[in-house]
């Protein structure tokens, strides 16, 4: 029996935890199974099980060797799925999701231009101001914009957005400009209350103003519309305002005290071991979102 047999048998009885589960899963007989592991054993010069009559357990060898044996054998299927063509050309359905106002201006564009360039692909696009589990709802690439949490899967950094405080040239007129964050508390402030919404807002230094706002709202869209009317201050990712700020309707206050920018990644699941859609949407969203000057 060769090598990458007997590491296949190993790898599925520590799966088991059965020998005879595992000659049924693998259409074996026992025997067959009891002598390859046995084999393997010898060969290497290690026991990689320890086997009673109610139980097979794997010794601390067995589990790193078990280990490398799925990354040896993950690692195999892939060069034959390469060499197959399986992964070499997109195919399907690629699903996408982002924030709301990220994805419809920043991330649709890129999507269509995908469909374009790849004329067999199909997309579906999920823009949320909510963190979509990419795996319950079936995602195949998701833009985060915030740092990330340790999730394990594989993500790529394409730019960086500012987190701006604004309001109209009337308002600021009117009320004064805000000199430090401090000022904040006695303006007018337009808060949105999202998913990941802090009443806590903080700004370069460490410093911290706790917002009491006199308006609340669900969405960055009607805090914007409150800015942009003249009725007071709100906080935005500077993406969401760009137009606004361009035709001169809003203007950027506190600059010289603004946090770090939050990083913007694209998150997938599988890795190098993902198939062509997702690796050349990956690569064509982040070379467009890398080059964008507003996101860098």
């Amino acid at each position: 029996m060769d090598r990458w047999q007997a590491m296949r048998i190993v790898a599925k009885v520590a799966e088991t935890a059965s020998f005879t589960e595992t000659a049924r899963l693998m259409n074996m007989s026992p025997p067959a199974v009891t002598r390859a592991v046995a084999a393997l054993e010898e060969a290497i010069g290690a026991r990689l099980f320890v086997r009673t009559t109610r139980s097979v357990k794997l010794t601390e060898a067995g589990g790193r060797y078990v280990e490398d044996c799925r990354r040896i054998l993950a690692d195999i299927v892939e060069a034959e799925a390469a060499a197959a063509g399986s992964y070499a050309t997109p195919s399907g359905t690629l699903a996408v999701t982002a924030p709301l106002l990220f994805g419809q201006i920043h991330v649709l564009p890129i999507v269509t231009d995908y469909l374009d360039t790849y004329p067999t692909m199909a997309a579906r696009t999920l823009f949320v101001d909510r963190t979509v589990n990419v795996v319950e709802e079936g995602i195949d690439v998701a833009v985060r914009i915030g740092h990330l949490s340790d999730s394990g899967f594989a993500a790529v950094k394409v730019g960086s957005v500012r987190r701006v405080v604004c309001a109209s040239p009337a308002y600021l007129e009117k009320h004064g400009v805000p000199a430090t964050p401090q000022d904040l508390k006695d303006h007018r402030v337009a808060v949105s209350m999202g998913a990941r919404a802090s009443p806590e807002w903080r700004f370069a230094q460490d410093q911290r103003v706790t917002i009491r706002p006199a308006l609340s709202t669900n969405t960055n869209e009607a805090g914007i519309a409150a800015a942009l009317a003249g009725w007071g201050l709100t906080r935005v990712l500077h993406y969401q305002i760009g137009p606004a700020l361009r035709e001169g309707r809003l203007r950027i206050v506190l600059a010289d005290h603004e946090e770090p920018p939050v990083p913007i990644h694209l998150l997938y699941p599988e890795g190098r071991r993902a198939p062509a859609k997702v690796r050349t949407f990956v690569d064509f969203a982040a070379a467009r979102l890398r080059a964008c000057r507003t996101l860098n």
